[in-house]
């Protein structure tokens, strides 16, 4: 089984147990997340493709570290005018480790107030 998750503006494919570096993402170490974006779950012959996403599911995640990429050298310069600027940028990530995908948790009545019923509360 396997999710195609949007996270951070880029696409992942993530399975159980895989290992995966995204934009940087707020928490520390060990905290557990949830990835809601799903765009495609498939399960063995079974492929549901989300519209733009699948609502019913989730990704589990736990977060193994946050970090900082390898860095990359900007050199720019002018020929035949002594211009030169050299620049270096290393980019934040966080790495997580899947953990399931699993059915997104129904909502309770609590939890599930439409925004007319609040805009009342408010009024009176």
């Amino acid at each position: 089984m396997y999710a195609i998750v949007e996270c951070g503006g880029k696409q992942y494919k993530a399975e159980p147990g895989a290992l995966l570096k995204v934009e940087k993402l707020p928490g520390e170490a060990g905290d557990e997340i949830l990835l809601d974006r799903v765009l495609l779950v498939a399960d063995g012959e079974d492929i549901r493709v989300g519209r733009p996403v699948v609502t019913d599911k989730v990704v589990r995640a736990r977060i193994v570290e946050q970090g900082r990429g390898d860095k990359i050298v900007i050199f720019k310069y002018k020929r035949r005018k002594d211009s030169r600027k050299k620049q270096g940028h290393r980019q934040a990530y966080t790495a997580v480790k899947i953990e399931g995908i699993e059915d997104r948790a129904p909502q309770t009545s609590d939890q599930a107030v439409s925004r007319d019923d609040t805009a009342r509360d408010e009024e009176a």
